[in-house]
């Protein structure tokens, strides 16, 4: 094994490897002791490790996704990292969706959980976060501009016009979700073709973070000496710059570190497929133990979000600590227009290929919840800054929304 490839396939990364697929073979070994009826002890151990070993997977499929960002740089770094992340959801969606028992709500239950989880706790975090540290943060305002609009017309799509012009229980007819779903995923591909090419430079940082200017303004004063910034001192791997004005930066950098991303991709693969392959496990014994417990049916959605959006969290929560606040936003309102705009449109081709119904329209609770969200957000970045009080606003929103589930 070369050095390169030594520095990629890392004990971390062969153990995860090892604890995703054995998980895998040793729940073949087990099939009929899980078999329903479960014994309540043996039911809640299993799933804390079958969901333990996939969030470990995922942290891996994250860690990979991370260093091909970094590698690639923005905002193709960061579309690498939504990508993944709602790969992830669309699998453990479908596992619970497939599984036995009506699930016809759980695309929506998860869904709804993961806009108010990025769009409400971790974008509250992040800006209460950077702006405790960095005071008011500057963000590219164009960019965000963006990516809000897009949310907005994505979640109205979702959760709101179904109820409006849809069956009684609030699912599009099959004749209503063929155009739904192609103008969803033409929006989102023309997104992705502006974002990647002539607007890519609205999606980057608009200026460096407060500590990382001072610590350039002391190397200036320091002769022949240079200081990394936070990020850089994080991150072992230098952040490509593809796209502030070379577009035929990406296809260089494919070329030039061919091996490395192969390698990357092919790791990636290979740790989310025992996120697959443990995923029906995971949702038949969660909708066994929910049931017995007589919990919310939106509760397995939220299930569902958390394993999806957790190493997301920290990422965002480190570049929000280096005070990266337009990294922040392509992480998670780029992880929020890819959550809808492409996880949505599956699982309604699911639903037509399964002969299922998958309902969409949200209670009224919700739907004001996420539109208090968008509002706060709207507002918040129509300013030239973001500061740690509005990130307090996101959280108060966040909290009221787990008492909602509840309610």
């Amino acid at each position: 094994m070369t050095a390169a490839l030594r520095t990629i396939i890392t004990p971390t990364a062969i153990t995860r490897l090892v604890l995703g697929w054995g998980a895998f073979i040793a729940l073949q070994f087990m099939g009929s002791l899980l078999a329903p009826p479960v014994p309540m002890t043996l039911l809640v151990t299993a799933l804390v490790v079958i969901i333990a070993v996939i969030l470990i997977c995922a942290f891996g499929v994250v860690t990979e996704a991370e260093h091909l960002a970094n590698r690639l740089g923005n905002p193709y770094g960061s579309l690498v990292l939504t990508i993944s992340i709602c790969l992830i959801e669309v699998i453990l969606i479908a596992a619970v969706l497939l599984g036995h028992g009506d699930h016809a709500t759980i695309a929506r239950d998860s869904v709804m959980a993961v806009s108010m989880i990025i769009l409400g706790a971790v974008i509250g975090l992040c800006l209460l976060v950077g702006g405790l540290r960095h005071g008011a943060m500057e963000h590219n305002r164009t960019g965000v501009s963006n990516y809000l609009v897009m949310i907005v017309v994505f979640a109205a799509l979702a959760f709101a016009v179904p109820a409006l012009i849809g069956t009684p229980d609030g699912a599009y007819e099959i004749w209503q979700e063929i155009p739904i779903i192609v103008i969803t995923v033409g929006a989102y591909v023309f997104f992705l073709y502006r974002q990647m090419g002539s607007q890519a430079r609205e999606f980057t940082e608009v200026a460096p973070p407060a500590d990382v200017a001072a610590a350039s303004a002391g190397a200036s004063s320091t002769a022949g000496t240079t200081h990394p910034s936070p990020a850089e001192a994080a991150d072992p791997e230098p952040r490509a710059q593809t796209s502030e004005s070379d577009p035929q930066g990406i296809v260089e950098i494919l070329s030039t570190h061919r091996t490395e991303i192969i390698a990357r991709l092919v790791l990636l693969v290979a740790t989310v497929l025992p996120i697959v392959l443990l995923s029906h496990d995971m949702a038949t014994l969660l909708d066994d133990g929910l049931a017995r417990l007589g919990a919310p049916v939106a509760l397995s959605g939220v299930v569902i979000a958390m394993i999806v959006f957790l190493p997301e969290t920290l990422t965002s929560l480190r570049a929000a600590w280096n005070g990266e606040i337009q990294r922040v936003s392509n992480l998670c309102h780029g992880a929020q227009v890819s959550t809808v705009g492409l996880t949505i449109p599956t699982v309604l081709v699911i639903g037509m290929l399964t002969d299922q119904q998958i309902v969409l329209a949200e209670s009224p609770i919700n739907l004001a919840l996420l539109a208090i969200t968008l509002l706060v957000s709207v507002i918040g970045f129509a300013g030239k800054r973001v500061t740690a009080v509005q990130g307090a606003a996101h959280l108060i929103i966040f909290v009221v929304f787990g008492l909602a589930i509840f309610a």
